[in-house]
């Protein structure tokens, strides 16, 4: 075994053989990361050089990251969403989606394996995110990345098509033929679900804002209605199997489930758990979380009859193997507007708080 110190100043430890957990052509102890002491605006947002990097488990990938987005659960987050959880934790990486090559693999991972391509996103509760040099997944959080996207283009992917894929493939069970409504079909998670339910066969109806209408219709939505300039409720007509709700408001909500069969599906994308714990704390929180969701689940199954859900990203190999597919097929991308150097994190979360930049933001890492 050698030690080595690389141009950038990471400790390296060169195995020569087989360690008894993880296979890898060299282990990196240290490296830089994007660490969040405490909550608020981007400021707080620190780059450190020296970051340690866990030991793989026998079932985790350490990723090598090319590109890692920015989600909107990384603003909130950064501004104390979900603190009930994550302030005992502290200091914490941000980041859900990486794009990268494999540096490592555990014991037992078979899937991918050192020096391949490879994608993926976090579990939301993940503590070590992406923001960093290298970043570790499980393995069934990661798979290989289509040749025809770049690192920043994947990097783009996963978290919000894997939200997408929960609602439509795990909770709705949508099929072919089905009539789907995504309201707020602009965003990333909007515009997975669109490709998505396409992809499976089904008709799609979307509201978005007019910058979005062509994206919208591109992905292959049959109709696409302006929610500012046009009455959402006149302009669409017939009833859906499944609405995914991705803005999450009271509005919407009463608006998606009247557009609903009997037996459909009204999912949201705002559910109250994380919200209620930070408020109440969890003790209290989330049992009222669990009360409030109950409460309307047995309302909607009564009168008028459908299925409410809150809908959350969890981390699915065979949902993000057939997001994978469709990449590989072009039925999958989500335009990224704006790049940033890792080291311009703090310049990329402003720009997100301040609607700068209202597209996909990227951070590169060199």
């Amino acid at each position: 075994m050698r030690i080595l110190t690389n141009r950038d100043g990471f400790r390296k430890t060169t195995v020569t053989t087989t360690a008894s957990n993880y296979h890898l052509k060299s282990h990196i102890s240290t490296c830089r990361a994007i660490l969040l002491r405490s909550f608020g605006g981007p400021e707080k947002l620190e780059l450190h050089t020296n970051v340690p990097v866990p030991p793989l488990k026998p079932h985790e990938v350490l990723v090598r990251a090319r590109a890692v987005s920015v989600n909107p659960l990384d603003t909130r987050m950064r501004a104390g969403y979900g603190r009930s959880i994550f302030e005992p934790l502290l200091p914490v990486i941000l980041g859900r989606d990486v794009s990268g090559e494999v540096a490592a693999v555990g014991g037992s991972v078979r899937a991918v394996s050192v020096g391949q391509q490879v994608f993926g996103a976090l579990h939301p509760t993940a503590v070590r995110g992406t923001y960093a040099d290298y970043a570790i997944l499980s393995q069934d959080e990661v798979t290989t990345k289509p040749d025809s996207l770049s690192h920043v283009e994947a990097s783009a992917i996963p978290f919000a098509a894997l939200t997408a894929w929960r609602a439509l493939k795990s909770t709705a069970r949508i099929s072919e033929g089905q009539r789907i409504l995504v309201v707020g079909g602009g965003g990333a998670v909007g515009l997975s679900a669109i490709q998505i339910a396409v992809g499976a066969g089904c008709h799609v109806t979307t509201t978005c804002g007019k910058q979005s209408i062509d994206r919208v219709l591109e992905a292959g939505a049959e109709q696409a209605v302006d929610y500012v300039d046009e009455d959402v409720e006149l302009a669409i007509k017939g009833k859906f199997d499944a609405v995914l709700d991705t803005i999450g408001v009271p509005e919407t909500e009463r608006m998606g489930v009247n557009f609903l069969k009997r037996g459909g599906h009204y999912m949201t994308l705002q559910g109250e758990a994380a919200s209620l714990a930070d408020r109440y704390g969890l003790t209290i929180g989330l049992p009222a979380a669990t009360a409030v969701l109950l409460r309307k689940q047995m309302l909607y199954r009564f009168s008028p009859g459908i299925e409410y859900s809150w809908t959350y990203m969890r981390a699915d190999l065979e949902g993000l193997t057939a997001i994978r597919k469709l990449c590989e097929a072009g039925k999958m991308k989500i335009p990224v507007e704006k790049t940033f150097p890792i080291t311009q994190v703090k310049e990329a979360h402003e720009a997100k708080d301040k609607r700068i930049v209202e597209g996909k933001v990227v951070l590169e890492v060199d």
